[in-house]
């Protein structure tokens, strides 16, 4: 009874209807985006390209998106999160739209494909940190981790489905349909967000843009356990690209195509539903070490990809990896918004973004290369070792192991202390204040080609 009382605790922040508005519309814009993760690598190969192309074009999605999102998170602390999110959503329906058009007229080149997903990136650079800061401003403090869990298990819903509608789609009638469904999917996300309930965001006096930019970098590099868990996002973004270019090459080749890696992209998302029902329960005491052990079982696939490419095998590593990987960020992002203020929180976020992705795009580049000269068995086999590598020396780290679940304790505290955030929306967001000593508590993924780990 009392397991059963505190699961109904946890679901009372689903009576919040700016929460449920917010969950919905991403819930659907991701099912969208998991459509995409398999269509766009797809839609590649269909025009001609070659698994080099594949991860360029893939790249070209990521590069924008790193260059833009430490500007996102200046805009989005000192203007309305919201209608940075809502215009976001807006340019991705234009930039997806014309991609699909492109493909089902038979005129798309690999280049119009790149220069596209590196528009629609501009655009995930301006949204992803404003959406780490959007939650606090709509639930309460000890509402968080089950609101984060909540939203992974939504979030889940659409990667079930994505892969699997796209492998049929793209299967039946190309990978142009599955993306203009991905452009019709921001337009519902946009129509969800602009119905949200929000106090009028109040501008504080503006400070220079570098000034905002060098404050948000102050916070960010005075807590060791911040960019330390960054800088180990980064490696596995880099080891994780190898499953996002190596993966779909092998389907085609060996496991009959999209359907079959549709198949297994949607077993990733059974498996991020279940640890996002698991996260609901979870408040580890020591969250980073938690964060350490459940992303490193986002390797799991690359071994199994490495060890014998079979339907069933990649399944069952794909259901683990879905399952660790949002365990790991459900409580990696509450612990950002506990322990961070909430005027800094978009600004550190948009740090954590650049800090892990910007290497994503060599990853993205390098890895067809690698099984060119390796051979696709060693070049999967040396990514899942360096990422269970990185799993450890994560562990190992003092600052990691000693981060409460709770503030008061932080490690390292620094100029932007710890100040308590409350929901109230972004009438409290204004710009500076990043470092600015204080007391208490407060904080990403989905980029574009696929889910990198530790963002649902």
């Amino acid at each position: 009874m009392r397991s059963v009382a505190r699961v109904l605790d946890n679901l009372a922040v689903l009576r919040g209807r700016d929460f449920r508005l917010l969950l919905g519309g991403q819930a659907v814009s991701v099912l969208g985006d998991k459509m995409v993760a398999v269509a766009l690598a797809f839609a590649v190969l269909e025009i001609g390209g070659s698994p080099s192309d594949v991860g360029l074009v893939l790249a070209a999605g990521v590069l924008p998106l790193v260059a833009s999102v430490l500007i996102g998170g200046v805009v989005a602390d000192r203007t309305s999160r919201r209608a940075v999110m809502v215009i976001a959503d807006l340019v991705r329906v234009a930039t997806q739209g014309t991609m699909a058009v492109l493909l089902l007229t038979g005129v798309a080149e690999v280049w119009t494909l790149a220069l596209l997903a590196g528009v629609t990136g501009v655009a995930t650079g301006f949204f992803s940190p404003a959406t780490l800061g959007l939650l606090p401003a709509i639930v309460a403090p000890e509402q968080l981790q089950p609101a984060n869990a909540l939203r992974a298990s939504a979030i889940s819903a659409g990667e079930i489905l994505g892969p699997v509608v796209a492998g049929v789609l793209v299967a039946l009638v190309g990978a142009g349909w599955a993306i203009a469904v991905d452009a019709l999917t921001f337009a519902l996300s946009a129509v969800c967000l602009g119905l949200l309930r929000l106090p009028r965001h109040v501008a504080t006096d503006a400070q220079p843009f570098l000034t905002d930019l060098r404050e948000g970098w102050t916070a960010f590099r005075s807590r060791r356990w911040v960019w330390t868990v960054v800088a180990y996002f980064a490696v596995g973004n880099v080891v994780w690209s190898a499953w996002n270019v190596l993966g779909p090459v092998l389907a085609d080749r060996e496991l009959g195509g999209a359907g079959a890696w549709g198949v297994i992209l949607g077993a990733v998302g059974v498996g991020a539903l279940l640890g996002s029902l698991l996260a609901t329960q979870v408040d580890p005491r020591r969250p980073l070490v938690f964060v350490a052990v459940a992303d490193g079982v986002v390797a799991i696939p690359l071994a199994c990809l490495a060890a014998s490419p079979t339907v069933p095998l990649l399944v069952c590593g794909a259901l683990l990896s879905g399952a660790g990987m949002t365990l790991a960020a459900s409580v990696w992002e509450s612990t950002l918004q506990r322990h961070i203020p909430h005027d800094a929180l978009s600004r550190i976020s948009s740090y954590d973004w650049f800090g892990s992705l910007v290497f994503a795009p060599v990853g993205l580049a390098i890895w067809a290369p690698i099984a060119a000269l390796v051979g696709t068995s060693a070049a999967l086999w040396v990514a899942f070792g360096i990422a269970a590598a990185a799993s450890l020396a994560l562990v190992s780290m003092p600052d990691v192991r000693r981060l409460p679940g709770t503030p008061g304790g932080d490690p390292s505290p620094g100029p932007g202390g710890d100040a308590t955030p409350g929901p109230g929306g972004d009438a409290t967001v204004g710009s500076g204040g990043s470092a600015t000593p204080g007391s208490g508590r407060a904080g990403a993924p989905t980029p574009a080609v696929g889910s990198p780990p530790g963002r649902p």
